[in-house]
């Protein structure tokens, strides 16, 4: 699912939101970032981890954000105009023309599930970094990606066309195992998991429901039942019945 257009917004949105900046004081934890280090942000969108790294790394340093929809990137340079250790790439993950051994670290943020061949971006990233380099990324574990209140047979059907969304419905379940073919060592696991009852400017529920809404449309669901599956979720809200749950897991790992 490439974002553009609105969902570029929408995905924006959610990144600005609680969850999206929880998720990036962890990622910046992981990550130990250092005064002149050169990073590879995978799948920057809208550019609101390459503000913070770019701060991170300093004058001295040197920040790429990688991501291959120009509408994320035409956001992610306005966003990131105050900044001249900032270059922004629009190619795919596994093929950057960038040169070996070059990064001190790299992250990914719910990016790799969308990439069919992910083994082919996992190689392309152990070519670009340095021995010892540090990986961090986020995936979501989407079959507890779930919103709770409408009823069951129309919600199931919402969740079950959204699954056509990305390659890799479990990636961090995978990913362990992959890493440590590749030469990953000291790999870690640590759950950001949620639970939001609200649907205010400020939850993540809002715009993921939004996102859900469009792609279902696309996948042949009515809008007449979208429409009536959003319906639902705002009287379970107005009742108290309403939840949406996430488990993004974010992996970290040094490479050997």
């Amino acid at each position: 699912m490439l974002f553009s257009n609105e969902l570029s917004a929408l995905q924006q949105n959610m990144a600005a939101s609680s969850a999206g900046i929880h998720r990036r004081l962890e990622i910046l934890r992981a990550l130990g970032v250092e005064t002149g280090h050169t990073i590879l942000d995978i799948g920057c969108g809208g550019g609101h981890l390459l503000e913070e790294l770019a701060m991170a790394v300093g004058q001295s340093g040197r920040v790429l954000g990688l991501d291959p929809s120009e509408s994320q990137l035409a956001s992610a340079t306005k966003r990131c105009t105050n900044f001249n250790n900032v270059e922004l790439l629009c190619c795919p993950a596994e093929d950057t023309n960038l040169a070996d051994n070059f990064l001190d670290s790299a992250t990914s943020t719910q990016t790799l599930e969308y990439i069919k061949d992910v083994d082919a971006a996992l190689h392309e990233l152990v070519r670009l970094l340095k021995p010892r380099a540090k990986f961090v990324n986020v995936s979501i574990l989407w079959d507890h990606f779930k919103f709770h209140g409408p009823e069951k047979k129309l919600n199931d059907q919402i969740h079950e066309a959204f699954r056509a969304h990305c390659f890799h419905q479990m990636l961090p379940i995978e990913l362990n195992a992959k890493l440590d073919n590749l030469g990953f060592r000291d790999i870690k696991l640590k759950e950001l998991s949620f639970i939001v009852t609200k649907r205010h400017h400020n939850s993540p529920a809002i715009f993921s429901e939004k996102v859900i809404a469009q792609f279902a449309i696309s996948q042949g669901i009515s809008k007449e039942d979208v429409a009536d599956w959003r319906a639902q979720l705002a009287t379970a809200e107005k009742n108290g019945r309403f939840g949406f749950t996430s488990f993004p897991v974010l992996t970290e790992a040094n490479l050997n």
